[in-house]
């Protein structure tokens, strides 16, 4: 993809937005042809102090090319014809092509979520756009040339010395100003009128002392390419709250645990990575974090498609137990499980079924040609590493009991490699379900035969596969687990089970760019008790010649 086309990779959709510019000509004062209103501290100085969350996009071209080192030449070739066709569409009713007109001047794009106005449309989302003009001159000649084409569209008044446009060009009404280096859009003029207010002095999100630290060094990713802020979320939820009656019933304890919020998404050698860090009040956290060993993964064969891997159910599940005191609704919903449970095995469901899971856990897909889910390609598993194993094997032992009573399911052992595995064999289908011991404390359930065998034997691990280590090896550790996809291995065994009617449908384009993307990582960490954080990577391929 040449450099041309991948700088559409930013949001042209605003575009047309910025249609409602018309009259701004006049007041940009050009004090030179280049000004520094590219980065998210420079925007946010012109945001009200109040605003209950930001977001940023870079529109930096050489930041955006680092997507080239990635993909096909039919991935690249299909990225940049959808883009190009969303900006033709984007200008349909005017003369303005985003390259030549917009590019040039766009320095970067911010938008804040101010609370709900009680004045002006209250039911009306309150937001405000604030677009960076990194050149002026180039910012001109497009207010100019937007100028000619709006005829008598644009209403012009003034507010403490500045001009704010008003669009009347369709039944929603729009507001624009220009404040120096950034153009400021909103649906509401008294937002406009904020930002004015904040741009002559008035405290901005700028003077905050924990955002200015995040707006200056974000969340510490390598060519950032976007992000998104939070200063107060117990704040925020209760805005939203106040104007969604559903989310009423939330409980105080999910929304104090929370203080601030920012996320961060920007690209390196590996892919796409996504970053996210939450600042805690550790007295109203509910879980306390401890790190999984992360010893479960190599458990699991080269085979495997999809994973989740974690550490203490049994703690979790005691926690939600303990909260749901506090919260009717889900105790309710608690208790009816329990007495489902119990009316169904004779199990109690916090003793007998989550209280022994008290190590590491993983659940994972594997590809798979054998077995009762031979059809659709991949088997299932789960391995479970208990303290107490004792409690663990009776509560297997009445489940087998309950199994066999009045069924045509038979319990049947053999040996694997040196260990017993128990199978549920139904006739003519043979063993749907095994388990069994993979050492002294790791329980592995299977679904087949041929799942439990591949890992109770398995000799290759998935930690020391190269797809594991693109896609998930280059993920923080120590850290609470992962959740991983081998989008490669999933395509392959889906398009294997497909029936050959149903191989083509998917369009050529959107083949292209999954064949570009290698998996999916995630996994989170809590690097001290104030601060939670979360970290996902959408590995890419290689750039491809062929």
């Amino acid at each position: 993809m040449s450099a041309k086309k991948s700088n559409l990779l930013v949001p042209i959709g605003i575009g047309a937005t910025f249609l409602i510019a018309g009259g701004a000509a006049g007041y940009l004062y050009l004090r030179g042809a280049f000004s520094d209103a590219t980065t998210p501290l420079a925007s946010a100085k012109v945001v009200p102090d109040e605003a209950l969350m930001t977001g940023y996009i870079s529109t930096d071209p050489q930041t955006w090319s680092k997507l080239q080192q990635f993909g096909t030449p039919e991935a690249q070739n299909a990225i940049a014809k959808s883009l190009a066709s969303f900006n033709q569409q984007a200008f349909t009713d005017s003369k303005i092509d985003f390259t030549k007109d917009v590019q040039p001047w766009l320095g970067s794009i911010m938008f804040a979520v101010l609370p709900p106005s009680t004045a002006e449309a209250p039911s009306q989302p309150n937001y405000l756009v604030v677009v960076g003009i990194k050149d002026k001159i180039s910012a001109f000649n497009f207010a100019n040339k937007l100028k000619s084409q709006s005829g008598d569209k644009i209403k012009e008044t003034d507010y403490k010395g500045v001009k704010i446009q008003e669009d009347t060009s369709n039944t929603e009404k729009t507001y624009t100003a220009i404040l120096n280096d950034h153009l400021v859009i909103s649906p509401q003029r008294k937002s406009v009128e904020l930002a004015i207010d904040t741009f002559k002095g008035e405290p901005s999100l700028a003077n905050k002392t924990e955002a200015k630290a995040m707006l200056s060094k974000g969340v510490d990713l390598p060519n950032s390419i976007a992000q998104i802020y939070i200063p107060d979320y117990g704040n925020l939820v209760k805005q939203y709250m106040a104007t969604n009656p559903e989310f009423s019933q939330l409980p105080p304890e999910s929304i104090n645990q929370l203080k601030s919020f920012a996320m961060g998404v920007g690209i390196d050698n590996a892919g796409v990575r996504m970053k996210a860090i939450g600042t805690l009040n550790p007295s109203a956290t509910l879980i306390e974090y401890k790190p999984s060993p992360g010893k479960v993964v190599a458990q699991f064969p080269l085979e495997t498609i999809a994973l989740i891997s974690g550490h203490g159910i049994s703690k979790v599940w005691s926690t939600v137990a303990e909260q749901s005191s506090k919260n009717p609704q889900l105790q309710q919903q608690l208790d009816q499980m329990r007495l489902q449970v119990k009316t169904a095995t004779e199990l109690d469901l916090d003793r007998d079924i989550f209280g022994w899971m008290d190590g590491e856990f993983a659940v994972g897909a594997i590809a798979s040609n054998e077995g009762i889910l031979a059809p659709i390609g991949t088997g299932g598993a789960v391995v479970l590493q208990t303290s107490d194993r004792p409690t663990a094997e009776a509560t297997l032992n009445k489940l087998n009991a309950l199994a066999t009573q009045g069924n045509s399911v038979t319990i049947n052992q053999r040996n694997v490699g040196g260990k017993t595995v128990t199978e549920w064999t139904i006739p003519q289908q043979g063993a749907w379900l095994s388990y069994g011991w993979l050492d002294d404390n790791s329980l592995l359930i299977a679904i087949g035969s041929p799942i439990f065998d591949a890992i109770a034997s398995n000799s290759n691990s998935l930690e020391s596969s190269e797809s594991f280590k693109a896609i998930a090896g280059t993920l923080p550790k120590p850290n609470a687990g992962y959740f991983y996809l081998d989008v490669e291995k999933a395509m392959s065994a889906i398009n294997r089970t497909l029936p050959p009617e149903q191989k083509n449908t998917v369009p050529p384009e959107a083949n292209a760019i999954l064949n570009s993307i290698r998996g999916i990582g995630v996994t989170a960490m809590q690097p001290d008790a104030s601060t939670s954080e979360m970290q996902m990577l959408l590995a890419l391929k290689p750039k491809s010649g062929k």
